[in-house]
């Protein structure tokens, strides 16, 4: 499965860049197990914080940062066939599990949810 991994990036860290780094290696923390259970992990920001650098943005939340930021997630889950949430406050990631869930994906809470590739 192509799994997207959401839970809190911005959200907690008034934008401070330590923070929101120590985030998203929690968010990639999980990213490796995914792999080695046979699924293609994928978070947001690795496809969305190039672009954003990219559209000129100067800080979290500008202009460009909105454009790019959670639409790619959002492009992403017509994509996926489900979602990690990771604990903690997002409004982000809550919206993510919205959308999957709308659109019928299927929405796990811990890793050891996630069952591996050959028992699908």
């Amino acid at each position: 499965m192509l799994i997207l991994i959401a839970g809190p990036y911005r959200s907690g860290t008034n934008d401070d860049p330590v923070l929101m780094k120590k985030n998203l290696e929690k968010l990639e923390s999980v990213a490796l197990p995914l792999f080695r259970k046979g699924h293609i992990p994928f978070i947001g920001e690795w496809m969305a914080l190039p672009l954003i650098r990219l559209a000129g943005s100067q800080q979290p939340g500008d202009k460009a940062w909105e454009e790019i930021q959670y639409p790619v997630a959002h492009r992403m889950l017509e994509k996926c066939d489900a979602v990690l949430r990771l604990e903690g406050a997002s409004k982000g990631a809550d919206e993510d599990v919205r959308k999957a869930s709308a659109r019928g994906l299927k929405v796990y809470y811990n890793l050891d949810e996630v069952p591996d590739a050959e028992n699908e």
